[in-house]
């Protein structure tokens, strides 16, 4: 049935993609992993609701502030959702058909977490669209772009995985995900700053960014559910992605630490996240097509160090 269903979603999917769709593993655990996200996603809704009804803002100014808080945990899912669909090995469940098929609502309460991806996405896109309409201005604007931007990237991943694009793309879909995060977050947490001022000034993201960045590249130069392989000395493109990744984030750790007090959290995060990313590697390669559940722990790691940095936890 699951497997009708499928081709029945590559034949009447929309654009115009080469429908080399491959099913992901479907477990208990990517079960429960998406009632988690649906959980977070319901969350969203009602934290914006709250903001809005709890903001010293009235009117137009609290619907803004409501539709924000939602915007920046609907970033936040989506980038998870990524990660799950990384580790599950639903990168290609839909093919490269994009965005959407007939069927993309039913695959999602099926428990695809492509399609589910792909929902979220949407969802992203019409909270930044409401927030230019009811607020136009650099932050909402530029938020909106970044947006249209990371979902044509978005569809290139497909096509990353597919062997049909460079990994650069998928890289750059990455970093420009969590630049969609990062402009909400600060508009939250800073209301009134500018995001690109802020960003240019904020040393401990560049680091942040860079690895995220490379991380994304290292997950397209390995391709759809291909080992990157053991290596003492890189011999390959795909081995210096990943040597140029953890010199990244060693850099991170280097940053954080150099800014002490500053960042404490961030620091001992990223320290942990050093070793997480070890396990990660040795997943990959054990497992190249489902490495499973800690690709979604190491972004959420991710996803906590930009917090920790942006928020100054102490």
């Amino acid at each position: 049935m699951k497997n009708a269903i499928r081709q029945q979603a590559a034949e009447l999917g929309a654009g115009g993609g080469i429908a080399n769709a491959v099913d992901g593993e479907m477990t208990a655990v990517v079960r429960v992993i998406g009632l988690a996200i649906a959980g977070l996603v319901a969350a969203a809704i009602v934290a914006g609701i709250w903001k809005g009804f709890t903001t010293v803002s009235v009117g137009r100014g609290a619907l803004v502030d409501g539709l924000m808080l939602t915007e920046v945990i609907l970033a936040g899912v989506l980038i998870l959702l990524g990660s799950i669909v990384e580790g599950f090995g639903y990168g290609l469940s839909l093919g490269t058909r994009w965005p959407y098929t007939r069927n993309i609502v039913w695959l999602m309460v099926q428990g695809d977490p492509e399609a589910a991806h792909r929902v979220v996405a949407t969802l992203v896109g019409l909270v930044a669209l409401a927030l230019v309409v009811l607020a136009p201005g650099s932050a909402t604007i530029s938020g909106l772009t970044l947006v249209i931007v990371t979902a044509l990237f978005g569809m290139g991943t497909l096509y990353v995985l597919a062997g049909k694009a460079p990994a650069l793309v998928h890289g750059t879909h990455g970093l420009l995900a969590y630049t969609v995060f990062l402009i909400y977050l600060t508009g939250v947490a800073f209301p009134g700053l500018s995001f690109w001022s802020y960003l240019a000034a904020a040393a401990a993201l560049h680091p942040l960014l860079l690895a995220v960045f490379l991380g994304g590249m290292t997950t397209g130069q390995r391709g759809f559910g291909q080992a990157i392989g053991a290596f003492v000395r890189p011999r390959r493109l795909a081995h210096w992605t990943v040597a140029a990744h953890v010199t990244a984030a060693l850099l991170l750790v280097a940053t954080l630490g150099w800014l002490m007090p500053a960042y404490p959290v961030a620091f001992y995060l990223a320290v942990t996240q050093v070793a997480v990313g070890f396990l990660l590697f040795h997943a990959v390669n054990l497992k190249p097509k489902n490495p499973g559940v800690i690709v979604a722990f190491h972004q959420c790691m991710v996803l906590l160090i930009t917090l920790a940095i942006v928020l100054l936890w102490r």
